[in-house]
């Protein structure tokens, strides 16, 4: 093939373009605005913790940060959604829970768990474990008394099938070694109306949503999940104080991203994000709602997720749960 010299310069730059691609479309990102795919619909914690990050982290990479609620399937349908985007920074996910409970009990989901990568880790809420003031339980260990003396005559709520409140409840049943059975509800909210007309004898719930309940002294806390006590409810012991060893739940929020993001784009992403954590207002606003304030970069959240997961396959193997 004979080029002239200005066919041979015109097709060196072209090939110099393709190899320079990724690299100058990271040096100039974000050129446009990003999607914030929120796998939960308007108003719960997830979302509101969402709205919360997204107008700052705008603020620091100069373009808006478009939150696009796409809820379903427990959370799996906006994971699957950000999943198939492209890896190029311009579409991110609102991690939470389902991220590492779901792969342990759907046999198909409708994406792969390595087709998300995190980003950072910026929060985490207790689960509470509550019970009636008229049960006359006072304790985890009277719970646990009273479910050994009638083996699966107590129950409790959840807001559905392998949710984390499902699941938190079936973790305390395996070790505290008592049967207690499930009654799902269609929502927490439903599961809670039904735990104060005393159709159900205990729930576990993330503690932002009981947090008036319990202040107002319609339900009785008995147990936070998290290994420290929660500063909204310090007279509340742990599950661990409370006799139950080992035992340690909670939900948590973070940024992900498709995999393969750009290792420049990552970078610039997580420092942003890590001012953004810094920030009194943000861990004041957080603290408010019931979230404990949590940074952690992708490593170590690819860390902790890997260990959560790891937990809730044997939770869900212990309670025989399995879902389409």
């Amino acid at each position: 093939m004979n080029l002239s010299k200005r066919d041979l310069m015109t097709w060196l730059l072209l090939v110099a373009g393709s190899l320079m691609g990724p690299w100058a479309s990271a040096q100039t990102w974000p050129a446009r605005p990003i999607r914030l795919v929120v796998p939960f619909p308007p108003g719960g914690l997830i979302d509101n913790m969402a709205r919360l990050v997204a107008p700052r982290l705008a603020q620091e990479l100069g373009q808006p940060v478009v939150i696009d609620n796409k809820p379903g399937a427990g959370g799996n349908l906006g994971a699957a959604e950000a999943a198939r985007a492209p890896a190029d920074g311009y579409t991110l996910l609102m991690a939470s829970p389902p991220l590492t409970i779901s792969p342990a009990l759907y046999a198909n989901l409708p994406y792969k768990p390595e087709q998300i990568a995190p980003v950072a880790l910026l929060g985490r809420v207790p689960n509470v474990l509550i019970v009636s003031p008229a049960s006359g339980l006072n304790s985890v260990a009277d719970l646990t008394a009273a479910a050994r003396a009638r083996p699966g005559q107590l129950n409790y709520a959840s807001n559905g099938q392998g949710t984390s409140l499902h699941l938190s409840a079936e973790l305390y049943k395996s070790q505290a070694g008592v049967f207690v059975t499930h009654i799902p509800y269609r929502g927490a909210a439903a599961g809670l109306t039904g735990l104060m007309a005393g159709e159900v004898n205990m729930m576990f719930d993330n503690l932002p949503s009981a947090l008036g309940l319990i202040q107002g002294g319609k339900l009785k806390a008995l147990a936070v999940t998290t290994p420290q006590r929660s500063s909204v409810l310090p007279n509340v012991p742990t599950m661990e104080e409370a006799g139950i060893k080992g035992y340690q739940v909670f939900a948590w929020f973070g940024l992900a991203a498709p995999a393969g993001l750009n290792p420049s784009i990552q970078q610039r992403l997580e420092q942003a994000l890590e001012k953004v954590a810094a920030q009194a207002e943000v861990k004041s606003a957080m603290l408010k709602a019931g979230a404990e304030p949590v940074w952690a970069n992708s490593q170590s959240m690819a860390v902790f997720m890997q260990a959560d997961m790891a937990q809730w396959k044997k939770v869900a193997a212990f309670a025989k749960i399995s879902l389409e």
